[in-house]
């Protein structure tokens, strides 16, 4: 059975074997992580074509007789000033994953993270009053190199002042708002049981997502 490194000093916390236990699909987590990523990304780049740029009424010079080559507009795209061709305009990233696809690229990514002992679980009730000090010799004595995120739940915000400005801490989410981009970009997790439990729930498909 999967577990994860107890922070405090205890006993390793048991995980849930299927959410913690999963074989890597590869192909799956690209797809997921890809279509997070892009539903992230605004879309709002725009270009202005020759009918937008303002200016150009008026034909810059005669059709014939004057030896240069014909123009109808300063705005055309090969005049300085002028419009541009295909540019970006506005447009949306986003692609469908269904449901069971993104449950089964969650428990892969949180499986990767417990079989390479990445995965350490905190005591939240150390942190009720935020220290950043207590917080950053937790990770020192962890003794892990690379970024970490801090997971923890809705009710715990409080524990995130202790880590949220650590210059080693990737991020401090809530469980419910964790992605798998956020869990497999991450060299490491630190997360409460309770989270970790949540988590579980997520990708085991035991409570409705939106």
């Amino acid at each position: 059975m999967p577990s994860a490194k107890n922070l405090s000093g205890g006993d390793p916390v048991k995980l849930d074997d299927n959410a913690y236990g999963a074989s890597f699909n590869g192909p799956l987590v690209h797809e997921s992580v890809r279509a997070e990523l892009n539903a992230r990304r605004q879309g709002t780049h725009a270009t202005k074509t020759r009918g937008n740029v303002r200016g150009g009424g008026a034909k810059p010079w005669r059709q014939k007789g004057t030896g240069r080559a014909r123009a109808g507009s300063s705005r055309s795209p090969i005049w300085t000033g002028g419009g541009t061709i295909f540019g970006p305009q506005p447009r949306h990233y986003t692609f469908k994953v269904n449901r069971k696809e993104k449950k089964a690229a969650l428990r892969s990514a949180l499986s990767v993270h417990a079989e390479r002992e990445t995965l350490a679980v905190l005591d939240p009730k150390a942190f009720d009053t935020p220290s950043a000090k207590a917080a950053t010799k937790l990770i020192a004595d962890w003794g892990v190199k690379g970024s970490v995120l801090v997971i923890l739940t809705e009710a715990q915000a409080q524990v995130a002042l202790s880590f949220r400005n650590l210059a080693q801490v990737r991020a401090v989410l809530p469980a419910e708002g964790v992605g798998v981009a956020d869990v497999i970009g991450a060299a490491n997790i630190v997360a409460s049981a309770e989270a970790l439990a949540e988590l579980a729930t997520r990708a085991n498909g035991t409570k409705q997502e939106a």
